[in-house]
């Protein structure tokens, strides 16, 4: 089925911490923001990360992504899906990531998956001046990493 993103990337000027999925789940389409499926362990790792409540509803979620500087998108604006399976995105239109770069202050980019970071490096234009983190992804389909193991592997990239 061919899909588009449909919500726009999540970022202020004050941004500093960019996490890059690869295309949102067909919940998060539905729900217009970013890990809205209820099995997707992201904003459960991000509290871990920082020690904090996870944030729930919307306004929440903004919020705590604006305390800590982070600005949310995916590396792929449309595709052709099979739900929400990474693994068979094809016919590929990048997402355009130019506005963050431009407007907030990114040092850092941090892949939730390797499918983020395969169609960040096959599609995205090549930037200088960035730090590059690949992290499990949050997904419940990746259910052999703990949550525990999550957290740590969010920590260094997060709070350094």
């Amino acid at each position: 089925m061919r899909a588009e993103h449909g919500f726009p990337s999540f970022f202020d000027e004050e941004s500093s911490v960019l996490i890059l999925g690869s295309f949102p789940s067909v919940k998060s389409r539905e729900e217009n923001f970013y890990y809205a499926n209820k099995t997707n362990r992201f904003w459960k790792v991000l509290a871990g990360v920082y020690g904090e409540r996870e944030p729930f509803s919307l306004d929440e979620r903004k919020a705590f992504l604006s305390k800590h500087r982070i600005a949310l998108s995916d590396a792929v604006y449309a595709c052709e899906i099979t739900g929400s399976a990474d693994s068979s995105i094809k016919d590929v239109v990048p997402m355009d990531l130019n506005d963050i770069f431009e407007k907030a202050k990114i040092s850092k980019v941090i892949f939730n998956g390797l499918a983020a970071e395969r169609c960040y490096f096959a599609y995205q234009k090549k930037r200088t001046g960035l730090v590059f983190f690949t992290c499990p992804s949050t997904s419940a389909a990746n259910a052999a990493c703990s949550i525990e193991r999550l957290i740590e592997r969010y920590q260094e990239p997060l709070l350094k």
